[in-house]
């Protein structure tokens, strides 16, 4: 089995999970278990970032301890998973101490081969992104971008990570793997960064100013930058699983591709001799009105409102359906439900509905042998090889939003095909070639759905195990195999019914004043 290891980023826990975390979480899992069809050997990592001076604040703020602070919010992340059906395979704290121990064993390496050195700062730094900042961060008009937060000037002592060293690597690196960051323009854009020149990175903060953190190795009055700190984590969960490592694929949110993913991780794990992944996913982020979902701006949507409204399928279907994976979508309720009504409920619900209502009303609820193949057989036939054919490469090119709409039409044209061949009217009919239609017709809407559904079963994976139960079916151990069309649930005893995508209740109506 190839191994396949993917990786959310890590959520920094100065505030509850929102769109996005939920997006990230949901777009991986997907990834995730599509390899696990393909037959990879699939390892899953999503967690939290603990440390910092935020939540350092945000704990004094509340008056508690900074590691109760952060117990409470990481577990807000840590109950989020199920709730979504994330399938990870590990849930990492950076908190714990497999991971404090790795950053310490690289910190001192580093140390060690003359790759971290002392020297006085005096500059500006963000509190709210726990940065140091250059003059080119400043706005035209010399002001600083409002992301930054308050930024004060500072003058001290820390240690510093030799980066510079490494940029004309890392630019020869990123032209020989053009691959490496997907979409392929984001790469691009690493590419125009790296076109000025770099500064060393400061590591350490001393402790008389940040004291949540990981302690260094060589000097105990410092603590890790919060950032040098978090990206270990993808190598700290692994270090002792054998096989495991290089990661496969990082995911993570466009705002933090540069510097911290495209610059920093590559040259930290170049410098620590280890090796590089295969390339990071970097995805857009959930708009409304245009404007970007965040706590600051108010506008940040519960992902669990959703989810108790419609169900944990539905919710996942409508992220991955709606955003192409790199750019920005918007996201209104008014979208979510015509995605929810006509491709799931008017669509899909519908198809399920009359291949079971059917099947009971006109073969006692056993799906009977195809008898027949005719022209409209045959255009069903063809439109599923063409689906499957180019279903794969979309999900192998991260294009899973075409690809659940290659699968609908799919459905539609198996909707569509229920009404050429009326069944309802071949049932009526005691002409043996009618009845052996009417088989026929049976047999292949069962087919199809069964195919249909095969094809998103990782991104709705619940509503696909109870499709396949009401069919009376269980899917084989070789998921490529399930996708051929053939008469797997010939004499297999369906179900009457079964409700999957209940229409949502209309909204209250505010009573008319007298």
């Amino acid at each position: 089995m190839k191994s396949f290891y993917i990786t959310t980023a890590i959520d920094y826990v100065n505030g509850s999970p929102h769109l996005g975390h939920a997006y990230e979480k949901v777009l991986t899992d997907v990834i995730a278990r599509y390899r696990r069809m393909m037959g990879d050997k699939v390892h899953f990592l999503t967690g939290v970032d603990e440390h910092g001076q935020k939540v350092q604040a945000s704990a004094r703020k509340e008056g508690i301890a900074p590691q109760a602070y952060t117990d409470r919010v990481s577990q807000l992340f840590r109950d989020l998973l199920p709730k979504l059906n994330i399938s990870n395979d590990d849930f990492i704290r950076t908190t714990e101490e497999r991971h404090k121990k790795v950053v310490r064993q690289v910190l001192q390496q580093l140390f060690d081969k003359g790759e971290i050195y002392k020297a006085e700062y005096q500059g500006f730094y963000s509190t709210r992104q726990e940065q140091f900042l250059q003059e080119k961060d400043r706005l035209p008009d010399g002001s600083w971008p409002e992301i930054f937060g308050e930024v004060t000037e500072i003058t001290e002592s820390n240690y510093f990570f030799k980066l510079r060293g490494y940029q004309e690597w890392l630019v020869e690196f990123l032209t020989q793997n053009p691959n490496f960051i997907f979409p392929a323009y984001r790469q691009k854009q690493v590419l125009e960064f790296l076109k000025e020149p770099l500064n060393d990175l400061c590591i350490s903060r001393p402790r008389e100013r940040l004291e949540w953190g990981i302690p260094l190795p060589f000097d105990e009055q410092y603590v890790t930058y919060v950032w040098f700190d978090a990206l270990i984590n993808y190598y700290s969960a692994v270090a002792d699983l054998p096989g495991v490592w290089p990661a496969t694929w990082h995911v993570i949110g466009k705002d933090i591709l540069v510097p911290p993913h495209a610059v920093y991780w590559p040259i930290m794990l170049k410098a620590a001799g280890l090796a590089l992944p295969q390339g990071i996913i970097a995805h857009g982020w959930w708009l409304t009105a245009g404007a970007k979902m965040s706590k600051s701006t108010g506008n940040a949507l519960n992902p669990l409102d959703l989810v108790s409204e419609f169900g944990t399928d539905a919710f996942r279907y409508f992220l991955i359906r709606e955003m192409n994976v790199g750019q920005d979508s918007d996201f209104t309720r008014e979208q979510f439900l015509v995605r929810y009504n006509s491709e799931l409920a008017n669509n899909l619900g519908n198809l399920v509905n009359r291949t079971l209502n059917m099947t009971t009303r006109f073969a006692a609820g056993v799906v009977p042998a195809a008898e027949v193949t005719e022209e409209p057989e045959a255009q069903l036939h063809a439109l599923w090889t063409k689906t499957r054919d180019e279903f794969i490469p979309l999900c192998e090119g991260f294009q899973f939003h075409t690809a659940l709409e290659r699968a609908m039409q799919f459905i539609t044209a198996t909707n569509a095909y229920i009404e050429t061949r009326a069944p309802w009217k071949l049932g009526k009919s005691a002409e043996p070639k009618d009845q052996a239609l009417l088989r026929t017709v049976l047999a292949t809407i069962a087919e199809a759905l069964r195919l249909g559904v095969a094809l998103i079963q990782h991104v709705v994976p619940t509503t696909t195990e109870k499709i396949n139960g009401v069919l009376g079916y269980t899917p084989g151990p070789v998921w490529r195999d399930e996708l051929n069309w053939g008469g797997r649930l010939t004499g297999a005893k369906v179900a009457g019914a079964l409700v999957l995508f209940p229409r949502p209740a209309p909204p209250e109506k505010t009573p008319a004043k007298a």
